[in-house]
């Protein structure tokens, strides 16, 4: 599969403003939290524990990971109604010095306010425009990223649908890409490519239920994002590199809530650094393969529209 080339002249859009390509030298996280909200959307059962506000060890976390292992960018996925606060996200970058990107869109219906769960795909496109144009919680940070957009069943119902119509629709016109929750994935990919979405402008989260999965959105162009905090995925991940998908494959930590910071005794953002990576040069994967899935690959993502 021939790839567009990474530009080194484009930038990414961070909560501290435009940052260009060529200045991320290190390693990216694309799908993280650093302040979160998931724990009691409107009256449906959920995890207590499902929380994370802690600026100060969040920081000291991504400080450590940029002097020992160069991390680079961190892409933030709390989106509209699960705790995001970009004004948080932008101290947690100044304090930690890695760049930060926040996401807009709405996640599955229990997590968005109730106006959105009746509204039309024009207005809820219109909501996401201006976020993206003019800024993210009132204040002048605006959006990287649209996502992560996802359902709380395993097929979308009617208003998750039309979250997914809106944030393509935004995508296009912006051109931010998209990221998918795992819960979902497939039904909302195919909404995405068909408002005309080009799959490589898409990366959806894969828990590695059904194993076809992942490879069902690599074939269509679009990327998958193993975790290392959602089990055992080194055999997910040479399965997709074996098979020559290593350039459409992103890893990240996947850290989401309070307890997995190693303040509380967590394993914390270098969770993937310290447990899948080792693994995966262990299993012979060489330096060449692992800085194009750390780097080259989610900066594609973000970045080349062609």
């Amino acid at each position: 599969m021939s790839e567009a080339p990474l530009v080194k002249t484009v930038s990414v859009r961070t909560v501290s403003g435009p940052c260009a390509v060529s200045a991320i030298t290190g390693s990216v996280l694309p799908r993280e939290r650093l302040r979160a909200d998931l724990r009691w959307a409107a009256g449906v059962p959920s995890d207590p524990h499902r929380w994370l506000d802690e600026e100060d060890a969040a920081s000291v976390e991504l400080r450590e990971l940029r002097r020992s292992d160069g991390l680079g960018l961190v892409v933030e996925l709390s989106s509209i109604g699960t705790g995001r606060d970009a004004a948080t996200l932008s101290r947690i970058s100044a304090c930690s010095r890695v760049s930060v990107i926040a996401g807009t869109g709405f996640f599955a219906g229990p997590f968005s306010p109730p106006w959105a769960l009746t509204a039309d795909v024009d207005t809820l496109t219109a909501h996401l425009m201006d976020e993206i144009d003019n800024g993210l919680d009132g204040t002048s940070s605006r959006p990287g990223v649209i996502g992560e957009i996802g359902s709380w069943d395993e097929e979308p119902t009617p208003a998750e649908e039309r979250f997914a119509v809106a944030a393509a629709r935004a995508s296009l016109v912006s051109g931010l890409p998209l990221a998918v929750s795992e819960r979902g994935g497939l039904p909302l990919l195919e909404i995405l490519l068909s408002e005309g979405v080009p799959a490589h402008r898409i990366s959806v989260a894969d828990a590695g239920t059904d194993p076809m999965t992942a490879h069902k959105v690599v074939e269509s162009g679009g990327y998958v994002c193993l975790t290392s905090m959602g089990g055992d995925r080194l055999r997910d991940a040479l399965d997709l590199i074996e098979d020559g998908y290593a350039s459409r494959l992103l890893l990240s930590s996947g850290l989401s809530r309070v307890s997995e910071i190693e303040r509380y005794g967590g394993a914390g953002y270098s969770h993937l650094f310290r447990t899948l990576l080792p693994r995966l040069r262990e299993a012979g994967i060489g330096e060449g393969a692992i800085r194009m899935i750390t780097h080259d690959n989610p900066l594609r993502w973000l970045t080349c529209t062609t």
